[in-house]
Parts: structure tokens; C-alpha cells; sequence
């Protein structure tokens, strides 16, 4: 049977408007589950799934490098670009235009209790939409998120993940660069590795993407990897 997720496209929305809704959504399933504790007959915990593009903005993950940013507060300021210290997994890494967030809010109970499962498989769904356009997506040993040309000098990431979670409950997630503007990579040292760059869809493809042709990739591919059903929110 298919787990139900609901999903929303929240549009563009600053980085810490979305994760405010991120936690109302992460806190009332981690209640649902303590208050299942107590009872005869559990109530059934919700799945949520949250697309978004935020304005220019520097995360920093909890056991992240802020060294790995490059630029002053000034420079920030002049550039137009936010900064946030997050709870998530991986060092620093940018959000901006272009970029497709996603963001599952997940009672993995409903799915699985492995972390390292669920990284792999949110790999999987990215790898599985960028293939649908001819880029061959891979992973690399030691390193999360999706690459292209793994094991050369040519090594780039074309998506992150940062996750957190608590009482297998999870949020945070993926970014996956389809027409960003990499240039804003330049102000940091992304995921805190030093001798491989980013890229993008556009970047691959040399033309510009449709991301609601990407989103709606990404919901079929998350279906079948996940084997949920997403329902509109």
C-alpha cells in the first residue's frame, strides 16, 4: 500500500518563512506520534512534501565551517544575499533563483527507520528526474548530494541534501540547481569541498529549463521511489 504525501508549492519565499513552515509541519507529526504513545488506537501521522525557491541566501549546516564562507557582512548586504545558521546536516551551500528546494517533511515509520535509506533514496529520485533529460546523475563515495562525472577532475554537484531529523521525523532536504546562477557559488566554498565545483541544468544542457517541467519529475519520481501517492495540499 502507498504512503500518502501531501504536497504544496510554496513559491518564492524567504529562507526563514519556509522554515517556519517547515517546523509547524515537523512538530505536529512529532506530537501525533508522542501522544500515540498513550493511546489504544494511534492516530495515523500526516507526510508532507514542500517545494520552494528562496531569495539569494547562505545557509550553514550545524557542524558546518563558517570559514567556508567567503564573504564579509558587507559584501552580503551589497550583494543582496541572506545568511542563516541551520540545524541541518553538511557544511554551507547557497539557495537562490533557478533552484528547485524540496523539502519532505516525513514520518519515515510510514517508510522505513534507516537515515542512510532515505539519503539514497532522495539521490535516487534526483538522479532519476535528471536522466529523463539526458544528464547522468551519480553518487560519490563520502560525499552526499548528486554529481556528474564522479572519479575526474571534472567532478561538479548539480544537486545538495541536508536533512535533520528527530523521532524519525524529517526536514530540510534537497537542492537541485536548474537555472541558478552559479556565479553566488563563488562567495563560498560549497558543502566545504574544495577541488570540485557546482553546476546546473541550464549549465549541462546549455539552454534554459522548464522547473515546472522538473517539479513535476520530481513528484513521479519521488512516487516511485518512495512508493507514496502525493496528493496536492
Amino acid at each position: 500500500m502507498k504512503t500518502t504525501v501531501r504536497y504544496k508549492d510554496l513559491g518564492l519565499l524567504a529562507y526563514d518563512k519556509a522554515l517556519a513552515v517547515q517546523l509547524q509541519h515537523f512538530e505536529t507529526i512529532k506530537a501525533i506520534k508522542i501522544q500515540n504513545r498513550d493511546r489504544k488506537h494511534p492516530e495515523d501521522t500526516p507526510n508532507f512534501f514542500f517545494f520552494v525557491t528562496h531569495p539569494s541566501v547562505y545557509t550553514l549546516g550545524k557542524n558546518g565551517n563558517i570559514n567556508n564562507i567567503l564573504l564579509s557582512e558587507t559584501d552580503l548586504i551589497q550583494r543582496g544575499v541572506s545568511f542563516y545558521k541551520t540545524n541541518r546536516g553538511g557544511d554551507v551551500t547557497y539557495h537562490g533563483p533557478g533552484q528547485i528546494v524540496g523539502y519532505p517533511i516525513l514520518d519515515l515509520d510510514n517508510f522505513f527507520g534507516d537515515i542512510h535509506q532515505y539519503m539514497r533514496q532522495l539521490e535516487e529520485v534526483i538522479i532519476r528526474s535528471l536522466a529523463e533529460y539526458g544528464i547522468r546523475g551519480e553518487r560519490s563515495e563520502g560525499e552526499t548530494g548528486v554529481w556528474i562525472d564522479v572519479g575526474t577532475s571534472k567532478a561538479r554537484k548539480i544537486c545538495a541534501l541536508g536533512v535533520h531529523t528527530s523521532r524519525w521525523v524529517t526536514m530540510h532536504g534537497f537542492a537541485l540547481n536548474v537555472n541558478t546562477d552559479l556565479q553566488f557559488f563563488k562567495g563560498i566554498i560549497p558543502c566545504g569541498i574544495h577541488d570540485k565545483s557546482v553546476t546546473s541544468m541550464q549549465e549541462e544542457l546549455r539552454e534554459e529549463v522548464d522547473e515546472n517541467q522538473v517539479k513535476t519529475c520530481i513528484i513521479k519520481n519521488f512516487e516511485a521511489v518512495f512508493n507514496a501517492s502525493l496528493i496536492p495540499y
